[in-house]
């Protein structure tokens, strides 16, 4: 009785820390959100002058971060939402409609009256409801200069069959936030987490929401148990019998004045759903303790649902905090959680059929060699670590490291395998296995059993590289990955932070967003930075190192599939760095 009167005495002081501090960044914000909503109402206006519904082809999406990237619950489409972007100096805000329509391979933009406002970090989820439903909620809006935010906390509803935005006013939902996770499960929309950000107050949440896809209704739960401390950008996956799996995720603490220490959570809850009439659902917490292999701490991973009930992670980036910098470790590989078995594992690629198919008749001939005798089958590849010298123009030597997946060991197959192996494959040898660059916030969706990684981003230094490239890997073979679209260099742009306040009447530009008001914006600094450099190389030496080591794979399978699979690898080295070359400006040679 004694522990228990402590630990509720406890959680009630933290209910009550949590609520005076919300009630402090209310206030605090109240100023900030009064001046955006102004801003906000402008770009809706604009938005009022669409009057019908256009679906044109057009070029990829511009590189951006924190979209929605959904799969269609009955088309073979793949559905891209908002997002934002950062050039150094200013931040932009989207609202646009993206349609990448999977067996043509090609993008189409999709103009909607009355779209919702621009945003960024929200949340995004389908249901097959009458066509297809795409429902959002939440997210933020930010000033061009980053320091003024505006959260959102709307709901509205795409209705895919006949293309029209609806916004859906119901009371009792969530506050405004953005970072929350949000899933749909068994009839409706349950929304866990987040944070809510001032110019110098932030608040994180732990709290759940289920918003009812039948009565229009929003309903705040309280769990049963102890439950995940407050956090953003975790892992959220419905299981088949209507229960939530939480895992991992970001919070940052305040330590002292302008001091604030982040939190890498890894810890794993389950929130179970126990009662059985609709309206009377109790729900209770409880912590997992998985077998197997947990990916490493990290913040900014993707997350979506597998086949064979699972779900996955995919890259991700380790923050290295201190006094002045934070330097990142970013990832690029899978892991998998198989929900029935509570149970990790990495997942490794098998690599191309004819790569397997050599190992298989290797051991064949060696087994014919021995004499009949058992042969004993080698354990499975493990990762193969490559190391390359890099001299550049100052005679600065840099090692690149590339480390290559390990072959998964084959299992026996049947005669109808080989031959179908033998049909599907026309010869000859291919070429250095491509996958995406190291990342996080990437954004993934996964259709018929095939996982698509969209975009994502990555630092050299002081400068974050912002991605736009499309890859897709067969989750029920795991081979080799695909590239639907690479990134195009010339995309790129990272102006130098300017300590004059020139810019600011530009503002109301920088934040609208869309692909005219970019290029508008991008010759006025121009015009204005005569003789200035829009794209500031690298120092040489350890940042450039840093950045060619986290894109060698991804400039060497860019060069591979111009050259071809016959293609000297040296020679390709030297190819994918004369491509490097035209994204820095600093020259590379190679040894």
């Amino acid at each position: 009785m004694g522990k228990k009167g402590k630990r509720d005495k406890k959680g009630k002081g933290a209910e009550k820390t949590l609520a005076k501090m919300e009630k402090k960044v209310s206030r605090r914000a109240k100023k900030e959100e009064e001046d955006l909503e102004a801003l906000i109402a402008e770009f809706q206006s604009l938005d009022a002058k669409k009057t019908q519904v256009i679906e044109s082809s057009c070029p990829p999406p511009s590189p951006r971060l924190n979209c929605s990237f959904c799969a269609h619950p009955e088309r073979d489409e793949l559905i891209l939402f908002g997002g934002e972007y950062f050039n150094g100096q200013k931040t932009y805000l989207y609202n646009e409609l993206y349609i990448y329509h999977i067996r043509k391979n090609s993008w189409a933009k999709l103009d909607i009256p009355n779209p919702p406002p621009r945003r960024c970090a929200h949340q995004a989820a389908v249901v097959p409801t009458a066509g297809g439903q795409l429902w959002i909620f939440g997210g933020e809006f930010a000033s061009p200069n980053g320091e003024q935010f505006y959260h959102y906390k709307d709901l509205w509803v795409l209705h895919l069959a006949t293309k029209t935005w609806e916004q859906i006013k119901a009371p009792g939902g969530p506050s405004g936030r953005s970072g929350h996770r949000m899933v749909a499960c068994k009839r409706q929309l349950i929304i866990f987490g987040g944070f809510h950000e001032t110019a110098r107050d932030f608040i994180y949440y732990n709290d759940v929401y289920t918003f009812n896809l039948d009565s229009f209704t929003w309903s705040k739960l309280a769990p049963a148990g102890m439950g995940p401390a407050p956090r953003s950008g975790c892992q959220m996956t419905p299981t088949p019998e209507g229960n939530i799996i939480i895992y991992g995720g970001y919070s940052k603490q305040r330590i002292k004045k302008d001091v604030d220490k982040g939190t890498l959570h890894t810890d794993m809850f389950l929130l179970k759903a126990e009662g059985t009439g609709k309206e009377e659902d109790r729900w209770s917490w409880s912590r997992l303790s998985p077998s197997g292999v947990k990916p490493s701490p990290r913040s900014g991973f993707a997350v979506a649902a597998a086949p064979n009930n699972r779900c996955l992670l995919f890259g991700g980036v380790q923050d290295e905090e201190e006094e002045e910098s934070i330097e990142g470790d970013f990832f690029n590989d899978i892991y998998f959680y198989d929900i029935g078995k509570n149970r990790w594992f990495p997942a490794q690629l098998k690599g191309p059929k004819s790569e397997r198919r050599k190992r298989r008749r290797g051991r064949q001939a060696e087994a014919e060699a021995a004499g009949g005798e058992e042969l004993q089958l080698p354990p499975p590849q493990a990762p193969l670590e490559i190391v390359k010298e890099v001299v550049a123009e100052d005679g600065t030597v840099m090692t690149i490291k590339q480390v290559i997946p390990g072959a998964a060991e084959d299992k026996d197959r049947s005669g109808s395998e080989e031959e179908e192996e033998e049909e599907e494959e026309e010869g000859g040898a291919l070429g250095q296995p491509v996958e995406p660059c190291p990342r996080s916030s990437a954004m993934v969706a996964v259709k018929h059993g095939v996982l698509y990684v969209y975009g994502g981003m990555f630092e050299v230094g002081d400068r974050q590289v912002t991605l736009s490239d499309l890859h897709s890997i067969d989750l029920h073979r795991m081979e080799q990955w695909k590239v639907l679209l690479e990134m195009d260099p010339k995309t790129q742009e990272w102006l130098e932070e300017s300590e004059s306040d020139e810019e600011e009447d530009d503002d109301v530009e920088g934040a609208e967003g869309g692909e005219e008001d970019e290029e508008e914006s991008s010759e006025e600094e121009s015009e204005d930075e005569e003789g200035e450099q829009q794209h500031p190389a690298v120092q040489p030496g350890e940042a450039q190192a840093q950045y060619l080591a986290r894109t060698e794979q991804y400039w060497l399978g860019l060069a591979r599939s111009h050259m071809g699979p016959e293609a000297k690898d040296k020679k390709v080295l030297k190819v994918a760095h004369a491509m490097a070359k035209t994204f820095y400006e600093d020259p590379i040679q190679t040894s």
